[in-house]
């Protein structure tokens, strides 16, 4: 444990899970939400200071290291620019904005202030994704011909009814912010850029309280002249269903799944076999639904190597903002779709 200095903004579901990890490896100073009943629910738990703005608590808390941000996707930017302002190091938790303006703005006001800016992408550590990314790094599977990504989760109507912002556009952006933005990063991490696009999305079963897409499907070429798909859904029957990969290489095919991306299910690559991963931690767990792999832990590993002791930010804001050009890509060419030219 270290001394490092921390504050959540915004106590929503994923902040139980920041809070847990801080307090166990450096120190939980304050929280704050809108909420009262949340920060002090918060308070109580983590022995920490309550404060009902961020601007109350970078006022008041002069000393605090980083700012943790975990408010609705829209807020994102706001608070990471009020934070760097204030000279605080940040965490922004996924997406890192929902445009690419507000990403711009993000990173010019990181960079004015010198102080680091950590975007959160915990699938990144799972470990069969990892041993995937060492596989690419080292040119085993050759030159990558295709890809294929699949994201088939459940969001039933009690997860958009107790909640003031998701489902919301201007709050919540869309599927692939809220629920899949961490699928883009691992394509556009483990693949490259994406040269063209096409996609197609439609609202099926939850037209009364989601005012976007519920369902998706994307053909892409990379810039490294792969080709790919992108299937989504939050559709899939009661429960989560899959998260996967799948990378064609010349010299092998490996895909990753399970329902978080968290199984390697099979691989075929030429003189070489992935061996001895260890077993990957479950995901996060919210009761009556379930998120991404809970892999927090490692990055605020990362953060605390990079304050410490001059590490390698794990997922920067450059990256973040990758994600949300691809994934703004994708809603224009969706827009475009829906009415194409006669």
């Amino acid at each position: 444990m270290n001394d490092i200095k921390f504050a959540i903004i915004g106590c929503g579901r994923i902040a139980s899970r920041h809070a847990e990890i801080i307090s166990k490896i450096a120190v939980l100073t304050a929280v704050c939400d809108v909420k009262p009943d949340k920060a002090a629910a918060f308070s109580g738990k983590y022995s920490c200071a309550k404060y009902p703005s961020i601007e109350t608590l970078l006022k008041a808390e002069k000393d605090i290291d980083v700012i943790s941000v975990c408010t609705p996707n829209s807020f994102h930017w706001v608070h990471t620019i009020d934070s760097l302002k204030a000279g605080k190091h940040v965490v922004c938790e996924k997406p890192m904005a929902i445009s690419v303006a507000q990403c711009k703005a993000m990173m010019i006001e990181a960079d004015k202030s010198g102080k680091d800016l950590f975007i959160v992408k915990q699938n990144r550590f799972n470990p069969p994704i990892a041993a995937l990314k060492e596989l690419l790094t080292e040119n085993r599977l050759g030159r990558v011909l295709s890809v294929e990504l699949n994201c088939f989760w459940n969001r039933n109507n009690e997860y958009y009814k107790e909640s003031d912002w998701k489902g919301k556009k201007a709050l919540d952006g869309g599927t692939l912010f809220t629920q899949f933005s961490h699928f883009i990063d691992l394509l556009y991490w483990l693949i490259g850029d994406i040269k063209h696009l096409r996609a197609f999305g439609k609202n099926y079963i939850h037209n009364k309280l989601v005012e976007f897409e519920d369902t998706g499907v994307v053909i892409a070429e990379f810039e490294n002249g792969a080709i790919g798909t992108i299937n989504y859904t939050v559709n899939s029957h009661e429960k989560n269903m899959e998260g996967s990969i799948t990378v064609f290489g010349e010299k092998g095919t490996v895909k990753i799944g399970g329902q978080y991306l968290n199984v390697l299910e099979y691989q075929s690559i030429e003189g070489f076999e992935i061996k001895g991963l260890p077993a990957s931690r479950p995901a996060n767990d919210y009761g009556f639904y379930q998120g991404s792999m809970s892999n927090h832990e490692k990055v605020y590993e990362n953060v605390i190597d990079v304050l410490t002791s001059g590490g390698t930010i794990a997922a920067n804001a450059f990256e973040g903002m990758k994600t949300v050009e691809i994934i703004e890509n994708i809603y224009k060419s969706m827009e475009e779709n829906k009415n194409p030219a006669a």
